[in-house]
């Protein structure tokens, strides 16, 4: 919405200016969009008098002027065909951006002949649509005038209005809000009555009052249409608007000045003495809705829903009602007979209609947000007066059929309950002059009720239903910057923190991940039930009845396919090299005690190549970071069993793993993701991932929030031994590394894989692991015998792992 200050004027005495007005919006609750000032725009254009023109030494169609301007004689290029000696125009210096154009002028020759600034049209400077030539101004305005000043330029205020506020889409509703905020005196105006001279030869039928509660309309005879006068079509231009015609220009006044759209026919162009307002209509034999070619020279096609107004005995569609009227019976400059229409239509149809035909009208707009329903008769009556005072003529008697709706419902209001809901401290008075300029009538309750004060909505406000409407209505013209400071009273911290156990848990892994290197993805906990399907799930239980998407119709049995499905647009946007991770709720059956809490990690090792090679294994890259994060989450990471082949049917069977502390509690799987699932989801491997169900970690002995001792170090030098164990193919060095660990956990501070071997010298079937044993020595040096002895106990706990010492 958009108005000048000049518009608000007259509405509104005040003496402020455009930024004081909208600053005053703003504390009123109107949000102020900017404030668009085209005198500033205008500011480096100038009056000049061309002295002489003279055709271009090297091209046909330029001149050359000598031209008076505000900074002295200047010679300029000039292509427009009316530029000639004497002639009174708009200059642009050099450096001025001209806004039609969008350039900025720079001193360079032109055709060889270098232009000292440029002489513009109206179109030029953004002062009309289209223009044959330089702008000719009178004689008589002294060179160096701004042009600013010549064209009335005025700041024009846009802002935004809030559904709930159709009133504001008048600038008479802006003006109301203004002087109740004290910004001025609002200037009420009685619309007189124009008697009509003639029985209205056109009537109304109404088969559709659903749509259409009320309808009222009257002919103007005689009238002479044209071009609008110079304040009429300044004041639209300025908003924006395109002048057409007087008649046309009138009605888009009054939906700007009163909010009250109204539609004008050419009564020539009607066909009967009757208008029709009904549903669309849809053919029997088609089943096609009825068309209509509308102003906008698009063809619509209206079904039942949408509101038609209808003449040759409700035949023939000329307009969508309350939101466009149709070509056939628009208004041009040789109309002499005119049907003017104001009515009220639902706005829950209109929106529809707007929404379904995607037609966004001034109109549409306006009765979609819901027309004050009183203003049919008055607003017909100003437009009549406007009409008959810029095209003459002779009106008929007015047209009305229908009821409109009834007008908001009183309530009881105590203005106690302003202090109670706001704080601020205002008297009954005040509170009563706030809602009486706002249009609200206040009158005193009966004896005996517990409210003193009745209060009645005007027809235009029919978002107050209640006292705290009322309330806001006080507090924001009062103003919301005099609200009083109060302090929030004081909350003690809860004794045990504000974080349970897992939640802390939850916050340590996901620190843990985003310092290795992971980034976090939070996706949908629903996925595609053919996608549930390849993770164990999909079955019926996990189905939803009302998804919010299709591909979204099934609760996850497993963060790991979104997971997949991230890294793959994001290897499709580029980035290959995924690592991610999520923390967030699983779903394996129908209720409650089947939903778990995962920790999902997932990376798509897919490194630029380089001549070093591949570098570290991916898959004991993954092992690293899974068990750095179950050490930092408190698991018991040393007693776990890690236990290959077993692993559900979406991991790869000879790539993956499962770490767990018995086979009743399976805490992860993790590995390699297999080929066929990642085809199923469009995701190019290798991928890893891995998978921790925290409700299976167990919480760490000891009580919460103790603090660490101090660190435990040697003063003696460490030694090492190495370790060379024949055991099976099939046996998980994880065992052997365990088993020498717990030898002596006093002595033994770290076990190593440092080499896995198969071939020459060790039997098919088997592999040579090399362990190296850290020994950190606490009391004193060890002695040989000491060490043997060490060396013995760490032979003996691997070989019942199945390990023979090789020789």
């Amino acid at each position: 919405m958009k108005f000048t200050l000049s518009w608000l004027k007259d509405h509104l005495e005040t003496e402020a200016d455009v930024h004081q007005i909208a600053e005053a919006m703003t504390m009123a609750g109107l949000e102020v969009e900017k404030v668009l000032d085209p005198a500033a725009k205008l500011a480096p254009f100038t009056v000049a008098r061309i002295v002489s023109a003279e055709r271009h030494p090297n091209a046909d169609r330029l001149q050359v002027c000598q031209v008076e301007t505000v900074d002295g004689m200047k010679e300029i290029v000039c292509g427009a065909p009316n530029a000639r000696a004497g002639l009174t125009t708009i200059y642009a210096p050099i450096g001025a951006y001209v806004p039609g154009l969008g350039v900025t002028l720079v001193e360079k020759p032109v055709r060889g002949v270098v232009s000292n600034g440029m002489l513009c049209s109206a179109s030029e400077l953004e002062l009309a649509d289209e223009s044959d030539g330089i702008q000719e101004l009178p004689p008589e305005i002294p060179v160096g005038t701004p042009v600013a000043g010549l064209f009335g330029a005025e700041p024009v205020i846009d802002f935004e209005v809030t559904p709930n506020r159709p009133d504001w889409l008048g600038v008479a509703g802006i003006a109301r809000d203004l002087a109740a905020a004290s910004v001025g005196r609002l200037k009420h105006f009685d619309i007189a009555v124009v008697r009509g001279g003639f029985p209205s030869p056109i009537s109304v039928r109404l088969e559709a009052p659903e749509m259409c509660p009320v309808f009222a309309g009257r002919v103007i005879r005689g009238v002479q249409n044209g071009p609008s006068p110079a304040w009429l079509h300044k004041r639209l231009t300025a908003i924006g608007l395109r002048s057409i015609n007087r008649l046309v220009d009138v009605t888009n006044l009054i939906a700007y000045d009163r909010a009250r759209p109204l539609h004008v026919y050419d009564l020539a162009k009607l066909s009967g003495t009757e208008i029709v307002v009904r549903g669309g209509l849809t053919s029997a034999e088609t089943g096609e809705h009825e068309h209509l070619i509308a102003l906008d020279g698009k063809t619509y096609a209206a079904g039942p829903t949408d509101c038609v107004i209808a003449d040759a005995n409700g035949e023939r569609p000329i307009g969508l009602g309350g939101v466009m009227g149709g070509e056939s019976t628009g208004c041009d400059d040789d109309t002499t007979d005119v049907f003017l229409e104001s009515a009220w239509f639902d706005p829950l149809v209109i929106a529809q209609t707007g929404r379904t035909l995607g037609i966004h009208s001034d109109a549409q707009y306006r009765f979609a947000r819901g027309v004050d329903p009183v203003s049919v008769t008055p607003g017909l009556e100003l437009a009549t007066r406007l009409i008959l005072d810029l095209c003459g003529g002779e009106p008929s008697d007015i047209v009305f059929v229908g009821e409109p709706p009834a007008s908001p419902s009183p309530f009881a209001f105590d203005p106690a309950h302003v202090k109670r809901l706001t704080g601020m401290d205002l008297t009954d008075d005040r509170i009563g002059t706030i809602l009486g300029q706002l249009g609200f009538l206040v009158q005193a309750a009966p004896t005996g009720q517990a409210e003193p004060w009745i209060v009645t909505p005007p027809s235009w406000r029919r978002d107050v239903e209640g006292p705290a409407d009322l309330v806001e209505e006080v507090a924001r013209i009062e103003g919301f910057d005099t609200l009083p400071e109060v302090a929030l009273p004081p909350v003690a911290n809860a004794a045990g923190g504000v974080l349970n156990p897992r939640q802390a848990r939850v916050r340590t892994a996901r620190r843990a991940l985003a310092a290795l290197g992971y980034a976090e993805a939070v996706t949908w906990s629903f996925t595609k039930q053919s996608t549930a399907a390849l993770f164990g799930g999909g079955d019926d239980r996990l189905v939803l009845e009302n998804p919010i998407a299709a591909d979204l119709d099934c609760m996850r049995p497993s963060a790991l396919p979104n997971l997949i499905q991230a890294a793959a647009r994001n290897a499709a946007r580029g980035f290959a090299d995924a690592a991610l991770f999520e923390i967030g709720p699983i779903y394996l059956g129908d209720g409650p005690k089947d939903q778990r809490t995962v920790i999902a990690g997932l990376i798509a090792p897919h490194a630029a190549r380089h001549w070093e090679g591949a570098g570290e294994n991916p898959l004991f890259a993954l092992k690293g970071d899974l068990n750095a994060v179950l050490e930092e989450i408190g698991a018991p990471v040393a007693s776990l069993q890690l236990v290959q082949g077993q692993n559900r049917d979406w991991w790869h069977p000879g790539r993956s793993a499962r770490l767990q502390l018995g086979p009743k509690n399976v805490m992860v799987e993790f590995g390699e993701l297999h080929p066929r699932v990642l085809k199923a989801l469009d995701a190019d491997g290798p991928m890893l991932a891995f998978e921790i169900v925290l409700e299976n970690v167990p919480e760490p002995r000891g009580k919460s929030g103790k603090t660490r001792g101090s660190a435990d170090l040697s003063a003696f030098m460490p030694l090492t031994r190495d370790f060379a164990f024949v055991v099976e193919d099939a046996k998980p060095v994880g065992d052997l590394v365990r088993a020498a660990a717990g030898a002596d956990k006093t002595l033994i501070a770290d076990v190593r894989v440092f080499d896995v071997y198969r071939g020459k010298g060790v039997d098919e079937g088997f592999k040579s692991v090399a362990l190296e044993v850290v020994i950190q020595p606490r009391d004193a040096t060890l002695a040989e015998a000491e060490i043997e002895a060490l060396t013995a106990k760490i032979v003996a706990a691997v070989e019942k792992q199945g390990g023979k010492l090789r020789a």
